[in-house]
């Protein structure tokens, strides 16, 4: 994991700014029994009595600690500190998609056999369902509660990412929501409340983290890691989800992230992490921390703080006030209010790990992440009974682990593709190739011979961790090896249609099968978790109807040379040959675009209502007296944006003969001339609809979040004039404009 890697550099930038952090702590094997009200030494002790604001409990707690105690509890490893009762924990957990590292082998070992595998987070984003996001957080706190009443794991969660999908070659881009600032907030906010829970109070069922606190989407590219470089336009992209995690997910913590922003160490920015994080985003006094970071993930601070306080670069009330945070979110975790099995949630136990219900949803998820690109004469679904044999073939036809991705632990169980379409019909496997970096062609004869005797063929191809992970970001997005040849050879000796399946976590130029009309269909699977073989043989066989879109976009090979990835510009520069960044920049060729997923049916939209003119009202008098000020838009802190959260009514309908899931993205261009965004997504929403049926779905649009564009001091204005709303295939405008109505300050 790279929280041991690079936390020696991290924690000299702490230093430089005071002692700080956005951290807590989670339990290292059961938690502190100081408060159990059998202990006559500290029971009774005022940090113990629950019915104290918690400020007052902790406070309560630093004053009874040595400055020795207090500099070893900020960092990983924080120790015991017997004379009260605390035992000593660990303060790292993942839960990116569901709670890693617990199973047999792994950090947290083998008490509980492993925990509900979902799909990676790259896939899930490809739902483009915020239900289904907070429900599978909902599922992964339930299993991190009932390993922690059973003495394994610990509450606080580092996840989830929400960095921005920037760069196709990132290693990392699996673990994000893909590429657009408002998906990955939303995904942001809807999974946070998902694992932190909605118990009563202040309290948390788990303490999620947002990171990687900003602009981080580099590991190691040709030799460049991901500390030494700048990024730019914080807050229109980069930035979006970090404030959705805070104002809308009311995130417990958050980690700052390893590289410079602007010049500056994220970690050591006063701006980012206190006047933005603490001040701009402080929400209702969720967070009540007022300084900068407070935690480091590694020795450092143990090492070196007591020197520094003598030496006066840093006070003991640095020390408290870091300190104060961490304990603050472990007393809303419960972790001094005594025996957890006497809690909330103190009833969750082993039953309550890998469920049949928990399972179902993982496999729910993968059916829903899974995107159709292409379907040649429509010859997807399958039928069991004109393709009773099924050439399986490729290297990942037949994996387990390959499908969780990254930051995983054991799951419960596994079904590979092969298992998957075994269930439909007969199979015929062959690999063709010895593992995903296909040296060689030695066995494409036989995936051949077996392509020739089939009814159809389904070739499993694309990535894994070897290709693609932390630490490894990638040099092209052509497929690995010899693949490319096996795809081509296989699709020209079947005698049935052929499938291409691809599982990867970033996007893959795959245009030679795109191009190829011997291949058929082609589907994109992500890494679908456990259960990916069902989901991937249940969308083939046509018991599920695709319904997922691209996350990120599909870039060719040739756009690499174009864009180095150390180039943080998200905006196109023809003058130098730049050619931008992401859908919203980039107007280039692309393999796929973002947004796409096709379905076995279709679906026509309807606006059924939307306003056409909306009143922007102006807080002061300046507004409309400084024509300039119009010009370049109505500042969004100097209107009411309280009064300008629209809803638009949109009929979609099922025109095919086979019922399905629709997503649909609305996007939104601003007036000509007042922005250089073509469009951007502004908003989404699951609906599903039977064959012949209609469903009507509302939008909600946020003027002063959706309407609005940034300009080049970072400042978010609304633009008056005609926007367009774009709905699928149809488009709606909406005239803003600029009024000393209503308003209330």
């Amino acid at each position: 994991m790279h929280h041991k890697h690079s936390h020696t550099h991290f924690s000299f930038l702490v230093l430089s700014l005071t002692l700080l952090c956005l951290y807590a702590p989670t339990g290292h094997s059961r938690p502190p029994f100081a408060c159990d009200p059998g202990n006559a030494a500290t029971g009774n002790l005022p940090f113990c009595r629950e019915s104290l604001p918690i400020r007052d409990r902790v406070q309560d707690l630093i004053g009874r600690l040595t400055l020795q105690e207090k500099i070893r509890l900020l960092v990983n490893n924080a120790i015991a500190v017997p004379r009260l009762g605390i035992k000593g924990y660990e303060w790292w957990s993942e839960a990116l998609h569901g709670v890693s590292d617990v199973g047999p082998g792994t950090k947290f070992g083998g008490a509980f056999p492993g925990a509900t595998s979902f799909p990676q987070v790259i896939t899930t984003a490809a739902s483009f369902n915020a239900s289904l996001w907070e429900q599978i957080g909902r599922v992964v706190s339930d299993e991190a509660r009932a390993m922690y009443n059973g003495g394994t794991a610990g509450l606080t969660y580092w996840s989830p990412n929400v960095n921005i999908f920037r760069d196709p070659r990132w290693g990392r881009g699996q673990e994000t929501p893909g590429e657009d600032p408002v998906l990955a907030g939303r995904y942001a906010a809807s999974y946070v409340r998902g694992l932190q829970g909605n118990a009563a109070g202040n309290r948390l069922k788990v303490a999620a983290c947002c990171k990687h606190y900003t602009a981080y989407d580099l590991d190691n590219w040709n030799g460049v890691d991901r500390f030494h470089f700048n990024a730019k336009e914080l807050e229109e992209t980069y930035n979006v989800p970090f404030k959705a995690c805070v104002m809308e997910g009311r995130v417990a913590s958050v980690m700052c992230s390893y590289n410079q922003v602007n010049g500056k160490p994220t970690c050591a920015d006063t701006d980012l992490l206190q006047n933005t994080i603490r001040g701009q985003w402080q929400l209702n006094g969720q967070l009540i921390v007022t300084y900068g970071l407070d935690l480091d993930c590694g020795p450092f601070l143990a090492i070196h703080t007591e020197s520094a306080i003598r030496a006066g670069k840093l006070s003991e009330a640095d020390v408290n006030g870091a300190l104060a945070h961490t304990l603050a979110v472990q007393m809303r975790l419960g972790m001094f209010d005594g025996e957890p099995s006497k809690q909330p949630f103190g009833n969750l136990g082993p039953n309550d790990v890998c469920t049949p219900a928990h399972q179902q949803l993982a496999l729910e998820a993968a059916r829903q992440g899974i995107v159709l690109l292409q379907n040649r004469a429509r010859s997807l679904p399958l039928s069991t009974t004109r393709h009773r044999t099924i050439a399986v073939i490729g290297p990942n036809s037949d994996v387990t682990v390959t499908m969780i991705g990254n930051y995983a632990g054991v799951a419960c169980g596994y079904t590979t593709p092969l298992q998957g379409i075994a269930r439909y019909a007969k199979t015929v496997h062959q690999s063709g190739c010895n593992g995903v970096a296909c040296p060689d062609n030695q066995l494409f004869g036989r995936a051949e011979t077996a392509a020739r005797l089939a009814d159809a063929t389904v070739l499993v191809m694309g990535l894994d961790q070897s290709i693609e992970a932390e630490f490894k970001d990638r040099v092209g997005l052509l497929l690995p090896g010899h693949q490319q040849e096996l795809v081509s050879r296989v699709a020209m000796a079947s005698r049935g249609p052929v499938v291409l399946v691809l599982m990867s976590g970033g996007p893959l130029d795959v245009s030679f099968a795109k191009n190829d009309p011997r291949v058929s269909a082609i589907l994109w699977v992500g890494y679908p978790g456990q259960a990916g073989g069902i989901a991937i043989a249940d969308v083939l066989f046509g018991r599920t109807n695709p319904g997922g879109k691209l996350p990120m976009t599909w870039y060719p090979q040739d756009y690499l040379a174009k864009a180095p990835m150390t180039d943080m510009a998200l905006r196109a520069d023809p003058s130098r040959g730049y050619p931008g960044r992401t859908y919203r920049f980039y107007k280039g060729p692309v393999v796929f675009p973002f947004g796409l997923g096709l379905s076995y049916t279709n679906f026509a939209h309807e606006i059924a209502h939307a306003p056409t003119t909306v009143s922007v009202p102006l807080a002061t008098l300046d507004g409309l007296k400084n024509s300039t000020t119009l010009s370049n838009g109505v500042r969004v802190k100097h209107t009411n944006c309280d009064a300008l959260s629209l809803g638009v009514d949109v009929n979609v309908k099922n025109t095919g003969d086979m019922d399905g899931t629709h997503s649909l993205l609305v996007f939104s261009t601003p007036p000509l001339g007042k922005g250089d965004l073509e469009k951007q997504l502004i908003g989404f929403e699951k609906v599903h609809v039977v064959a012949g049926g209609q469903q009507r779905v509302r939008v909600h649009i946020d003027v002063c979040k959706h309407l609005s564009v940034v300009d080049q001091f970072g400042i978010r204005r609304i633009q008056m004039g005609e926007h367009s709303l774009h709905f699928g295939d149809i488009k709606h405008s909406i005239s803003l404009q600029a009024t000393l109505g209503d308003i209330r300050t």
